[in-house]
């Protein structure tokens, strides 16, 4: 196992960006920049033994800032979306960024994803990024500590723990934005991987893609991943639901407890040979299929980046919790940590 830094780019101010590459013992390997504590890379080897690297994304801070994907930025202080970027915590209400069409508050406004975070090297297969988050930061009430850990297993577990203790009664939810492609992408889209989901039900939205409240259930509807199936083969249905969103872009509801770590999904392509497990103990995961990746940006090695190039699955809280009663709730009283831990296993 070992860790290595090495400078990435600088941000516009001449702020260096660092690079940390963990390798394991079985030659896989997990890249981190410290912008946005951002999972810049995820190499891994197909049936052939050829290493190639299964995250969507950048080749420069450039790259990342120009783009709306998110791609491997860590997410906060509130990921997925709140509707009108307004919610009540201690009986007052708050106005957050409204990022999103002027009305939806998108991944906390951007905050933690855009922020050059700390790191430091705490073993021979960990680096811990951290990051304080000022009250008031997009409109979010407290300040709020907050670290990131990415662990490389010899069992070829990427593992991401999240901690953050704010000072106040606030609402957090955090999650990892990496876009995958197992066969790289410079295969192309990923709409033939075979993707099963452990979730029997999944959460409806509206036009503006806030969930309305509804546990729908996947039984005989395009969202049944409950078997291994090809992404590919329902994205097209006369679904009203995947119409709106141009394809997957909604909450699944994790079956299991929440709070113990248990397994979310599992993906395949069969072309590479390629095999990705995702366990968290959250009680969510957003399935997006890149649907808005519209060929206008380039990517890692000079790849244009079109529809459905990578899929997402961001454990997490439900979109909108804090207006939602009958959700899993994300309040966090003062000193009082929000703590997960998200594994991806290749």
């Amino acid at each position: 196992m070992s860790v290595t830094k090495t400078l990435f780019d600088t941000m516009p101010d001449g702020r260096e960006v660092y690079l940390y590459t963990i390798e394991n013992n079985n030659g896989i390997s997990a890249g981190i920049i410290t912008r946005g504590a951002t999972l810049q890379s995820f190499c891994c080897p197909d049936r052939e033994g050829v290493t190639g690297d299964i995250i969507m994304g950048f080749d420069t801070v450039a790259g990342h800032m120009a783009s709306g994907t998110y791609t491997g930025n860590v997410i906060g202080q509130y990921a997925n979306r709140i509707c009108g970027g307004k919610f009540t915590v201690g009986g007052k209400e708050y106005q957050v960024t409204q990022n999103e069409k002027g009305k939806t508050c998108l991944h906390g406004g951007g905050e933690f994803n855009s922020a050059l975070w700390k790191a430091i090297i705490i073993d021979d297969d960990a680096v811990e990024f951290s990051y304080f988050s000022a009250d008031g930061n997009e409109g979010f009430p407290g300040n709020i500590d907050v670290t990131v850990t990415y662990i490389l297993t010899d069992r070829n577990e990427l593992e991401i723990r999240y901690k953050a203790v704010p000072d106040r009664e606030t609402v957090i939810n955090m999650t990892n934005h990496a876009y995958f492609n197992l066969g790289t992408t410079a295969n192309g889209d990923v709409l033939d991987h075979e993707l099963q989901l452990f979730c029997d039900y999944y959460t409806p939205t509206n036009a503006d893609s806030i969930p309305t409240g509804e546990l729908r259930s996947v039984e005989g509807t395009a969202f049944d991943f409950r078997k291994p199936k090809k992404i590919g083969r329902d994205i097209g249905a006369d679904d009203e639901q995947l119409i709106m969103c141009r394809g997957y872009d909604h909450n699944f509801c994790v079956n299991g407890e929440k709070g113990k770590l248990r397994l979310v999904a599992r993906v395949k392509d069969e072309k590479s040979g390629r095999k990705l497990e995702v366990m968290s103990d959250l009680p969510g995961v957003q399935l997006y299929t890149g649907n808005f990746i519209d060929g206008t940006e380039t990517g890692k090695n000079g790849i244009v980046l079109e529809k459905h190039y990578g899929f997402c699955l961001e454990t997490q809280y439900y979109p909108d919790t804090p207006n939602q009663p009958d959700f899993p709730q994300c309040t966090f009283k003062k000193g009082e940590a929000f703590e997960s831990v998200t594994i991806f296993k290749v």
